[in-house]
């Protein structure tokens, strides 16, 4: 991941946290040092996490195993990096033989549009031939905005007409990716029916119709969260969880919030790699995620003014 991006993209949280990093491990006591601590975890949105690092440092302090205050930020930049998993080696490897199906889910206004087709461009920018699915046919503006996206990309776009079963639209793009010999099929899914139960009924549905079609169809699940909610994105990843194998997250909007660490509370509590972030608007602002550099954008020196 390019760190200044990431570090730009990451400036609002840091923006809000800056006071009390100047005053963590400065020349403070530890009393003092504890309660930036505490300012920076709850600022910055780590979420219940924020309790447990926190007792664990005073612990460390108090034991004398950290030496002081002053090692605080090497304390809390070790800590932080090991709450969230990143991908191992490739974010998404492929297939040797036939199309790899990625099934991308997420509730509605997410990013998840947007997250399909930066994550094609992604795939095309590696040499990969890739087709996109429309199958949230729930909302016609959704599919719509899918084709905008994918004429600006320049990959081929499976929808059916507004409306249609969204497995039928998974069956027709599964079987253009056998046909057209696509190394990619990536389905986009509907974010939102009337009641949970069918959106989850949905999901699995598209799952079975794709595995009659592609051995091992989808090979991965990705979940798209808003970085933005903070912890609320938490509560939406366990209602997808429960319904279909979600591989990897992406965090959407990075860039937008103020709440940067939920990134970490999100990845801790789910126990699922993030395994990219978006960091813009543009087709390019969609970066592999690593969790050291995550923490060292999180945590650089602020700027002076």
């Amino acid at each position: 991941m390019v760190f200044g991006k990431l570090r730009e993209g990451l400036s609002r949280t840091r923006n809000r946290i800056a006071h009390a990093l100047r005053r963590l491990g400065g020349d403070t006591s530890t009393a003092q040092s504890l309660e930036a601590l505490e300012e920076i975890l709850y600022t910055a949105d780590v979420g219940p996490l924020a309790g447990e690092l926190l007792a664990d440092a005073e612990k460390q302090l108090r034991g004398g195993r950290l030496a002081g205050p002053k090692e605080l930020p090497e304390y809390l930049r070790g800590r932080l990096s090991g709450l969230v998993q990143g991908p191992e080696g490739d974010p998404l490897p492929l297939r040797p033989k036939g199309p790899t199906v990625v099934l991308i889910a997420g509730v509605n206004g997410s990013g998840k549009t947007t997250s399909v087709a930066k994550l094609a461009a992604w795939l095309q920018r590696r040499g990969n031939r890739v087709l996109v699915a429309a199958g949230d046919t729930f909302r016609a503006a959704a599919v719509e905005q899918l084709r905008i996206w994918c004429g600006r990309v320049g990959v081929d776009l499976v929808a059916g007409a507004p409306g249609a079963d969204p497995a039928a639209v998974a069956h027709d793009a599964a079987e253009a990716a056998l046909r057209h010999a696509v190394d990619v099929l990536l389905v986009d899914t509907a974010g939102r029916l009337h009641t949970q139960s069918n959106l989850m009924a949905e999901l699995n549905k598209i799952g079975r119709v794709l595995g009659r079609k592609i051995e091992g169809a989808p090979h991965e699940t990705l979940l798209v969260l808003d970085a933005t909610t903070g912890q609320n994105a938490i509560q939406q990843a366990r209602r997808f969880t429960q319904a279909v194998p979600v591989t990897g997250l992406i965090l959407a909007k990075l860039d937008g919030t103020a709440k940067g660490g939920a990134v970490l509370g999100i990845g801790s509590e789910l126990k699922l790699p993030v395994k990219f972030v978006g960091l813009g608007e543009q087709l390019e602002d969609l970066e592999v995620f690593h969790p050291g550099e995550f923490v060292d954008a999180l945590l650089a020196a602020p700027q002076p003014a």
